[in-house]
């Protein structure tokens, strides 16, 4: 046993002794001009190390450099500035005085994907000809480095033309084979117009054509985004998939894609041409659209359905975004989305189908269609974002779907009940629910079936009116309530929906009737005329109820209404009438004085 600890101890001191002694004998100044040099030759890039360079033994042998910065060929700034570089280099080949780097690692650096720091051609350079694939990747350079670590670092990236976006908290693990084949880490988050951002990324990659191909998969990629503008909860999820990218033509596919975001969860396949051009193919097995966007209404406890919006805090209200600003100007997009099932302002939609591109900022719905309850709709459209006030025109169409849960949706009471069918267009200003009330206009026809006011039963408000007027007539109780029937057309103009030409018929009633609903002032004044039949008792009031029209007048505050039912003036005003037909017909038949007689009935 202490012939193996005295070999242990002498082997260490020797090791010790040999690191020392290398340590005295090698200058690592002696390399800089070597790492310059090797820098330049194989990428064209200039390379500055500032401050000495000076060993460090442990944990690893390393080389600790000050400030340095690697600047592509005529960029104006930098690609890479960093407080501090360490460089781990392997031992063996220092003996015989060469340099074998195995690790860069770069503390507080700012790495520029920006115009600026982009490679540019000399001046008046020639264009050279294509070259074949193979002498370009002879001559172009490639990434050699087996492990590379980024701390603490900025990430500045920015498009020609386009908003800067910083990316703090940059850390990166690259490490490679001789293969080129690279697992990568990645940690990130992004502050932007009062919202934040949060990124962690594992992946691998192929960069063994590089710099014509790359490929990769992404393992695990996990997000949070949260701030202004967001739903109060934030967004949060998951991505993983494949992708490929060509240099040459500069496309890119991601295949195999899996996305969560909150509860939703989506599949599918992406390709495009940079910078422009997009296509998504997206399937959803759920899709909340509620979970997604700031102004969507919250659900309640109790599981009733609400309209309150949540708003972010005024602290936290972001600069103005206008439509000039938009990527999507500059973008071809092409977006093929179905969801089996999809949440959108608390209503549940099935077969949820969406189809649509974008052209430079026109945006065309040639599909948006499902399945909402026992009904369908479809709203093609079109929404042009190229100027100043977004323009949208749609032609909504619905077969047979709830009207409760839509006026929920539409943040109106819910006080009608039935089913609705509508064909129409629709135009205007703007895309919220609230430019809607304000800025669209349009027009629709409209049926709907099985129609039922919220705690009101018109058949028994008239036969009640009628009872208190006069005893002389009775009608039983009906065995069906509310409205069979009802047809009509719908105008909407600076946020008043007219409704005009309503006709309807239920058990044993006919009504018609128009009138007007304010969407901003929220008030309405609707008036219908309705004629009840299956009256008993006086034979003459009985046939005067049935065939005369007894208005019934709604008006007011929508959460308040107020009604009218003048039945006693109606009855009032047929009896006189028909008091006076009949003396009429009595003094016609008087050959006497009968002219002076109907002149002091006349009213």
């Amino acid at each position: 046993m202490k012939r193996v600890i005295t070999t242990l101890a002498i082997l260490l001191v020797v090791i010790v002794a040999g690191m020392t002694a290398l340590v005295l004998l090698v200058n690592p100044n002696d390399f800089r001009s070597y790492m310059v040099k090797q820098v330049e030759q194989r990428s064209g890039y200039q390379l500055e190390v500032g401050g000495d360079l000076r060993w460090h033994v442990w944990p690893k042998l390393s080389i600790l450099a000050g400030r340095m910065s690697l600047t592509a060929p005529g960029a104006s700034q930098p690609l890479v500035t960093a407080e501090n570089m360490r460089l781990d280099v392997n031992l063996w080949p220092l003996l015989s005085h060469q340099l074998s780097v195995s690790q860069v690692m770069l503390r507080n650096a700012v790495v520029r994907a920006t115009p600026e720091s982009a490679a540019q051609p000399p001046r008046n350079a020639p264009v050279a000809p294509p070259r074949s694939e193979a002498s370009t990747r002879a001559s172009g350079w490639s990434f050699d480095i087996s492990q590379l670590r980024v701390v603490d670092s900025l990430l500045i990236w920015r498009q020609p033309g386009g908003d800067e976006y910083n990316f703090r908290n940059f850390n990166l693990n690259l490490n490679q084979d001789d293969r080129h084949q690279a697992k990568i880490d990645l940690t990130t988050s992004l502050t932007r117009n009062q919202r934040n951002a949060t990124l962690t990324l594992k992946g691998q990659l192929d960069a063994a054509q590089y710099p014509h191909r790359l490929s990769g998969k992404i393992d695990e990629l996990n997000y949070a985004i949260g701030g202004a503008n967001i739903p109060p909860q934030g967004i949060q999820g998951s991505l993983s998939g494949q992708g490929s990218w060509q240099a040459d033509t500069q496309q890119f596919t991601l295949t195999q894609l899996q996305l969560t975001a909150n509860d939703s969860v989506l599949s599918g396949q992406a390709s495009g041409t940079l910078p422009q051009q997009f296509a998504l193919q997206l399937h959803a097995t759920r899709l909340n659209f509620d979970n997604l966007m700031s102004g969507a209404p919250q659900p309640s406890n109790s599981g009733e359905q609400h309209a309150t919006v949540a708003r972010a805090p005024v602290i936290a209200t972001p600069r103005v975004q206008n439509n000039p600003d938009s990527p999507l100007n500059a973008l071809d997009v092409a977006v093929n989305l179905k969801a089996d099932s999809a949440v959108w302002r608390g209503l549940t939609l099935q077969n949820f189908v969406l189809d649509a591109v974008n052209q430079q900022g026109l945006m065309t719905l040639r599909a948006l269609n499902g399945k909402l309850g026992e009904g369908t709709f479809s709203v093609p459209g079109t929404v042009d974002i190229r100027q100043p006030e977004t323009r949208v025109a749609l032609q909504p169409v619905f077969n047979k779907v709830s009207i409760q849960p839509l006026l929920a949706a539409l943040e109106i009471p819910q006080s009608l009940q039935g089913t609705l069918s509508l064909s129409g267009n629709l135009s205007g200003e703007g895309l919220t629910l609230n430019a809607a009330r304000r800025q669209w206009r349009g027009e629709a026809q409209f049926q709907a079936a099985d129609v039922k006011m919220a705690q009101i039963n018109l058949q028994q408000m008239v036969r009640r009116a009628v009872e208190r007027t006069s005893d002389r007539v009775s009608s039983d109780e009906s065995s069906e309530q509310g409205i069979r029937q009802l047809d009509g057309r719908l105008a909407l103009n600076d946020g008043v929906l007219r409704l005009a030409d309503l006709k309807g018929e239920g058990d044993r009633l006919r009504l018609e009737g128009a009138g007007d609903i304010d969407m901003l002032k929220q008030q309405l004044d609707v008036t219908f005329g309705l004629t009840l039949s299956g009256w008993k008792g006086d034979d003459r009031l009985a046939s005067i109820l049935s065939q005369q029209a007894i208005p019934l007048r709604m008006y007011g505050n929508w959460q308040n209404v107020q009604y009218s039912l003048p039945v006693d003036q109606v009855v009032r005003q047929q009896l006189q009438n028909e008091a006076k037909s009949r003396l009429n017909q009595w003094l016609d038949r008087q050959p006497k004085n009968s002219d002076s007689l109907k002149k002091l009935l006349r009213p």
